[in-house]
C-alpha cells in the first residue's frame, strides 16, 4: 500500500495544490486541485473516490476528473462519502447548472459515477486494502479515514478542529504508523481557526495528548504564505513527537 500526495496545501499558488491523495493506482482520497497532477492514464485507473467533506478545496476537481475521462470509464467510478456530502454534490455541483449530472450519464441505467453513502465507523474492503471512515468535527459534516493493508496503517484527519471523537477512534485501533493531520492557521489566528473548524499548532498539540499511539505526524493543509511559520509552531508545540511537514509528491510509507 502506498499513498502518494498529489496536493496538501490549504490554498493555491504556483506549486501548491489542494488536498488529494492517490492510494496505490486506483483509489483517490479527496479530489482537490492536486488531481491535476495525474496524467490521463492514471486518472483512468481510478476506481474508488473517498471524500472527507464537501468543501471546494477537497472536491473541486471531481467534476473535471469525471469529464476528462468520461469516454474511458467502463465501470462506474464509486464515490464514497457521508450522505450530507453526496447530497451537496447533487444539489450544488452535478445539477445541470454548474455541471452535468454524471450519475445519470450516459444513461441512468449505465452511469459513469455511482454514489455510495458511508458514515463514520463503516469500512470498505478493496482488494486487500481497508478504508475506514473516522469521525471528526468541522463546520460541515466531515470525516477522516484510516487506511491499512496489514503491513502499515495510515490515518488522515481531513479538515477538523478540537474534538475527542477522532482521537478516540484512532486509539481504538491496535496500530498507527503515520498520521496526516491538518494545522491550517498559525497560533495568532486561533479565533478564526475555531470559527472555520480548523486546527492551529497549539490546538493540535493539546488534542494530540489524547493519542496513545506514536506515529510519524505529517502536518498538512497549511495556508499558503504561512507554511514555514505554522510548521515551526508545530515543532515547538509537539516537540516530544516525530512531526514533519507534508509536501506534494511525498509517498507514504517511506522506503
Amino acid at each position: 500500500m502506498q499513498l502518494r500526495v498529489l496536493g496538501c496545501s490549504g490554498g493555491v499558488q504556483h506549486g501548491a495544490h489542494t488536498t488529494s491523495f492517490l492510494l496505490d493506482d486506483d483509489i483517490l482520497v479527496d479530489a482537490g486541485s492536486g488531481v491535476g497532477e495525474l496524467d490521463l492514464d492514471s486518472m483512468a485507473g481510478i476506481r474508488h473516490i473517498f471524500l472527507s467533506h464537501s468543501h471546494l478545496d477537497h472536491i473541486g476537481f471531481l467534476p473535471l476528473l469525471i469529464d476528462t475521462i468520461f469516454e474511458r470509464i467502463r465501470e462506474p467510478l464509486v464515490v464514497h462519502a457521508r450522505e450530507a456530502t453526496l447530497q451537496a454534490l447533487h444539489e450544488y455541483i452535478f445539477n445541470w447548472v454548474i455541471w452535468p449530472d454524471f450519475t445519470v450519464l450516459p444513461t441512468p441505467e449505465r452511469p459513469v459515477v455511482r454514489f455510495e453513502p458511508m458514515e463514520p465507523g463503516e469500512v470498505r474492503e478493496l482488494e486487500g486494502r481497508r478504508v475506514e471512515m473516522l469521525p471528526v468535527r468541522h463546520v460541515v459534516p466531515a470525516a477522516g479515514f484510516r487506511l491499512s493493508d496489514g503491513a502499515s496503517v495510515l490515518a488522515f484527519s481531513g479538515d477538523c478542529s478540537t474534538n475527542e471523537v477522532l482521537w478516540d477512534a484512532l486509539n481504538s485501533g491496535p496500530r498507527l504508523d503515520h498520521l496526516l493531520v491538518e494545522a491550517a492557521f498559525p497560533n495568532e489566528s486561533t479565533e478564526l481557526a475555531q470559527q472555520a473548524g480548523h486546527y492551529t499548532p497549539d490546538l493540535l498539540a493539546e488534542d494530540l495528548r489524547r493519542l496513545r499511539h506514536r506515529p510519524v505526524i505529517w502536518i498538512t493543509h497549511r495556508m499558503p504564505g504561512e507554511e514555514e511559520r505554522i510548521f515551526a509552531e508545530c515543532q515547538r508545540a509537539i516537540g516530544d513527537r516525530d512531526v514533519r511537514p507534508l509536501e506534494s509528491g511525498k509517498v507514504l510509507p517511506e522506503g
